[in-house]
């Protein structure tokens, strides 16, 4: 209905979660009345022309806050897994890098260049290799399969399965949870 009427897609934005972590409001009543008053708004061309009128400093500087918030929600769910493991820091780093470097390479490919001279092929590894988001989710989920590990390593285990803390090797500082 969105789209026969001239509006835009209807699909759930990341922008939706960084606005709930920045202003801590999930209320279902909210998100209705913002959706209803959206509609209505919708209808209304001096409201979009008035929108069209903000500054793109200001846009951008909307946009740092929202999105610098989305990744940091994306790196606090790191917290659950063992980061003095270097299976799990590996995975990350190799997410984070290649999730920047590898879409910088896919601009440097020349135009006629093709996967086994597959059409359909190719046009696919551009679009996922272009994007950073794509690369990194498709590596993650390979890696964190891969590469064995432990439920505990992966943050998987639920906290109340854990009993007591010990001390690993004697290092002081250093310490890990153990099932009842």
């Amino acid at each position: 209905i969105s789209g026969f009427v001239g509006g835009f897609a209807s699909t759930s934005y990341t922008e939706n979660i960084g606005l709930v972590g920045l202003t801590k409001v999930a209320s279902r009543m909210v998100v209705i009345t913002g959706a209803i008053a959206l509609v209505v708004l919708g209808f209304v061309a001096k409201v979009g022309a008035v929108v069209g009128t903000i500054p793109g400093p200001i846009v951008g500087g909307v946009y740092l806050a929202l999105f610098g918030l989305i990744a940091a929600v994306g790196l606090s769910n790191l917290q659950k897994a063992d980061m003095d493991s270097q299976r799990n820091l590996l995975i990350v780093g190799s997410v984070l890098f290649m999730g920047l470097v590898v879409p910088q390479y896919f601009t440097t490919v020349p135009d006629d260049w093709t996967l086994f001279g597959i059409d359909w092929l190719t046009r696919i590894v551009r679009t996922v290799g272009g994007s950073g988001i794509a690369v990194a989710a498709i590596l993650g989920l390979l890696l964190d399969n891969l590469i064995p590990g432990t439920d505990q390593e992966r943050g998987v285990v639920p906290e109340d399965v854990y009993r007591e803390v010990i001390e690993v090797d004697d290092v002081p500082g250093k310490q890990r949870l153990t099932r009842e």
